[in-house]
């Protein structure tokens, strides 16, 4: 069993009239079977109202399960004496960092965690100073993070994850509302974590290239995983991602759509370096681009002088 290990898991929302009755109940998930192992790096895809958000609130026990099961490290979410243990295993990071920081100073920010969980006075700044360093914003512990740009906000709000020192990262949408910039600050943080340090991520997101630096790609629709493999498996296939109304990431699609023109590439192209070395073989294969049509044509090299 993993680190994170969902049996036939539903979760339905419900919603009460004025009288307690039951007016409507929404299945958000559907029978969802997840087995995460430590140490892995796990991106879940998914479009608007796909799951998959609440799918993350399930690991952390913010919400818990109306059939089947959802353990952290072997605790079960539905009991309530696990919720203590379970949220120091899997610690959450959120959309928007400023509903997460609340300290006026950002090493204040970051040693609330530690804190609350009662740990010694001299361990909790060690903690905090070791998280800064090691989401690269030791220089800004003694900033307002008010001033701090949205992508230094979110890597002080993983720091003050990290001071907890859970076994387990859970980013829900964590760059949605950064810029290009910000979202290569975050994820390079979250990555270099997982690869240095060991620690578990679990990364919800919309952008594809983010995923593309997963061992593992879990893409839900309307409360269950429909897709599943590593990026490359996944992002084979365009046209079922498609429609999923997903999109795939920039290079992918240009592969994609330049096999569709008859370039014998293989699927899953994930990098640009990876397409220019496809290209390559094609050219000494004897492809070319037709000047009027685009289309790729074939020429034999050995009837051409």
């Amino acid at each position: 069993m993993g680190i994170i290990n969902a049996v036939k898991l539903i979760y339905d929302y419900v919603t009460k009239d004025e009288r307690g009755d039951v007016e409507n109940v929404t299945s958000a998930i559907r029978g969802v079977d997840l087995d995460i192992q430590a140490g892995q790096f796990i991106a879940i895809l998914g479009h608007n109202g796909s799951g998959k958000s609440t799918l993350a609130k399930q690991m952390n026990a913010l919400l818990v399960p109306t059939g089947g099961t959802l353990t952290v490290k072997g605790m079960d979410t539905s009991d309530e004496k696990n919720v203590w243990n379970i949220r120091q295993t899997a610690g959450m990071v959120f959309q928007n960092p400023d509903n997460q920081i609340i300290g006026t100073i950002v090493e204040e920010d970051v040693g609330f965690g530690p804190e609350n969980l009662g740990v010694p006075t001299k361990e909790i700044w060690d903690r905090v100073y070791d998280s800064l360093k090691r989401v690269g914003m030791m220089e800004y512990c003694d900033h307002s993070p008010n001033k701090l740009s949205g992508g230094q906000k979110q890597r002080v709000a993983i720091a003050g994850t990290m001071a907890m020192k859970p076994e387990c990262i859970v980013l829900d949408e964590p760059t949605a509302m950064l810029d290009p910039n910000g979202r290569k600050e975050v994820i390079g943080t979250v990555r270099e974590l997982n690869q240095k340090e060991g620690v578990t991520v679990i990364l919800i997101t919309h952008y594809m290239d983010e995923a593309i630096q997963a061992d593992q790609v879990y893409v839900m629709d309307e409360g269950q995983i429909v897709l599943s493999g590593t990026p490359r498996e996944v992002f084979s296939q365009v046209g079922r991602l498609k429609e999923l109304r997903l999109d795939v990431p920039q290079i992918t699609e240009l592969a994609y759509e330049l096999k569709k023109e008859g370039f014998p590439l293989p699927d899953g192209i994930l990098t640009a370096k990876e397409l220019e070395d496809a290209l390559i073989r094609c050219k000494e294969q004897g492809y070319h681009v037709k000047a009027k049509s685009g289309e790729a044509k074939h020429v034999d090299k050995d009837r051409t002088s």
